[in-house]
């Protein structure tokens, strides 16, 4: 029996809402791609919903709108896939890493308060790094390749790790009491839920906390476009320049001038992007969404399995689910006491058909962060990089395979 590490759940529905764009004739951004926004807006609650061509470009669009700019720095997590550190770069701004909290793969709020308390000063109402140094072995940063002023603090960039909310009720108190712009990197989060006040009441991911919400429809995500991505706002003015930058700079979409019946003559007043997502992507998202339950209901039934098998496994621990917070289990982790034995781990279940993969990756041990990082400790996301393994979870797995799951892994880590 092979069992891969994922499959995206798809069926006739999204294959007929596909075909159906395709005969429309209408297969670029168009009227699915609006309804697939604001159905999506609906879900979680946003005033505003924009459909993109990935989540990176839609973390690219979300920084640039709360003010990111060349020579500028963004706080968030090395651990994460590279494409969050790569979203900063892309703005002309550096990336620098905060550590995470081990109980729940996101930043940690005391990390980052020592990152504001000991990294920045405050000059002529902003935050600016004391020690530029930090990058100046970088080849690759854009601090090296500009003038002064540069190393501004210009946001904090959080990610929910594998679906699992960030404690943002203390990491948005920290952005406020810095006055600086707070965006969520969602990438992973559709259907996860989190509580503001303890867990008495609970608001989907998505329902921006601070400034901008971004999301990935890539197949290992909980539901798919084939790739794309989603930003959600409550701020009208963020939404006009994401509708703005998205399509070229043009100041009215294609769907608005083919529906007019007078004659509309476009202009482009900024330099824009071709970030659209097109009507056939647009289609596939309004099946999955109508599925999104579901298929929530399904990994989370998984994942209670596979917790209730592998609790207690010398050798493994498992997450935990706060209080606050409902996890949508996008993947399920496990961390090995050993770090001598991920890949042996790994091997040995790929012998016996079964993909794993290894924890989370840590930008900063990637080429283009690699060289001369000098920043704050960041033992706790090596430490989980180093230990994680992600197990197979998907929709449609049955209760034989997750048995062989947790029995083969079971039996791997115990003879390790």
């Amino acid at each position: 029996m092979s069992i891969p590490i994922a499959i995206p759940s798809l069926g006739e529905e999204e294959a007929a809402a596909v075909r159906e764009a395709i005969l429309s004739g209408w297969v670029t951004q168009g009227p699915k791609v609006k309804a697939f926004e604001d159905t999506f807006a609906r879900l979680v609650d946003a005033r505003f919903a924009v459909a993109v061509s990935s989540c990176t470009t839609a973390l690219h669009l979300a920084l640039r709108a709360v003010g990111v700019s060349p020579g500028d720095v963004v706080l968030t997590v090395s651990h994460s896939f590279i494409a969050t550190a790569n979203s900063v770069r892309h703005c002309g701004a550096e990336p620098l890493f905060v550590d995470i909290d081990p109980t729940n793969l996101n930043m940690s709020p005391a990390a980052l308060e020592q990152w504001l308390v000991n990294g920045f000063e405050e000059r002529d109402g902003s935050y600016w790094l004391r020690d530029l140094s930090i990058t100046a072995n970088l080849p690759e940063s854009p601090l090296n390749r500009i003038g002064n002023p540069k190393g501004r603090l210009a946001a904090v960039l959080i990610v929910h790790q594998v679906g699992n909310p960030a404690d943002m009720t203390a990491l948005l108190a920290l952005a406020k009491r810095w006055n600086v712009p707070l965006v969520e990197d969602a990438a992973c989060a559709i259907g996860s839920r989190i509580s503001l006040d303890g867990g008495s009441t609970f608001q989907p991911v998505g329902k921006p906390i601070g400034d901008a919400v971004c999301f990935s429809f890539h197949p290992r995500k909980v539901i798919t476009t084939g790739d794309g991505g989603m930003i959600t706002t409550d701020d009208e003015k963020i939404d006009r320049r994401f509708r703005l930058e998205r399509q070229h700079g043009m100041d009215v979409s294609d769907l608005g001038r083919h529906s007019s019946s007078t004659v509309i003559i476009e202009s482009y007043s900024t330099t824009g992007y071709n970030y659209r997502m097109t009507d056939m992507q647009g289609a596939m998202g309004l099946a999955q969404l109508k599925r999104l339950d579901g298929i929530i209901e399904r990994r989370r039934q998984i994942a209670d399995r596979y917790r209730a098998l592998l609790s207690g496994v010398k050798g493994l621990t498992l997450l935990a689910e706060p209080a606050w917070a409902r996890y949508n289990w996008q993947s399920f982790l496990v961390f090995l006491d050993d770090t001598s034995l991920q890949k042996p781990v790994m091997q040995a279940m790929l012998d016996k058909g079964i993909s794993l993969r290894r924890g989370i990756m840590c930008a900063h041990r990637e080429s283009p962060y690699r060289a001369g990082w000098s920043g704050a400790s960041l033992s706790a996301s090596e430490r989980a990089t180093d230990t994680g393994l992600i197990i197979p979870l998907y929709p449609d797995m049955t209760d034989e395979q997750i048995e062989t799951v947790a029995g083969e892994l079971t039996r791997t880590v115990s003879r390790s």
